[in-house]
């Protein structure tokens, strides 16, 4: 099902100041939006060490909705934010401690999972459809993600590659939610606002 109910025609891209101010607000409330995702806390299977948050939903919103440019800088903006001591994580916490623990990989992977989830998007942002929207959010928000964070439990949480491996897989029942419900809402927001992404503008290719 198209995630647009109507052919796209490419848009003129906007003013460059108006454009990078659009940028730096959309950047500025989807960071925020996943501070807020963090407020509910988190639950700990293993302990302290690797919560399992809706953080993660607002990673893959960032990618799916502002491309992999704009994705990965929210998701840049975020950490920045949390290592200048704020407690962005979820359960109140900074980012410095958790780039020292187990948690540093799938740190790494919101970054790169945003920009591969925005690659994807944005190769076909003008006949975006809700299936492709599912595909590049499981590839980048679970996919990306966990081949970033398994490594990252081994190796700070003092396990095995195959330890690592069989304890990360508690997180993929709830991620799978979460890509689903990704997948509906960026489908809903792309069908009502057809230029979001930077691919649509006619003469860019960001």
């Amino acid at each position: 099902m198209p995630a647009s109910s109507r052919t796209t025609t490419p848009t003129d891209a906007p003013s460059t100041p108006r454009m990078a101010a659009r940028d730096l607000a959309l950047i500025a409330a989807v960071a925020g939006l996943i501070v807020v995702l963090g407020i509910p806390g988190a639950i700990f299977p293993f302990g302290a060490a690797v919560p399992i948050t809706l953080q993660s939903l607002g990673v893959m919103l960032a990618g799916a909705l502002l491309g992999w440019k704009r994705g990965g800088l929210t998701l840049l903006l975020f950490l920045a934010i949390g290592a200048a001591g704020l407690p962005v994580l979820a359960g109140g916490r900074p980012v410095l401690p958790a780039l020292a623990g187990p948690t540093s990989g799938f740190l790494v992977g919101y970054v790169l999972g945003a920009m591969a989830i925005g690659a994807l998007v944005q190769a076909r942002a003008r006949r975006l459809t809700a299936g492709w929207l599912a595909f590049s959010i499981l590839v980048g928000g679970i996919g990306v993600v966990h081949l970033c964070g398994i490594p990252g439990m081994a190796w700070r949480g003092g396990m095995t590659l195959q330890e690592a491996f069989v304890a990360d897989m508690v997180f993929l029942p709830g991620d799978l939610v979460k890509a689903v419900v990704a997948t509906l809402v960026a489908a809903a927001v792309h069908r009502a606002l057809p230029t979001l992404l930077p691919s649509t503008w006619a003469g860019t290719a960001r």
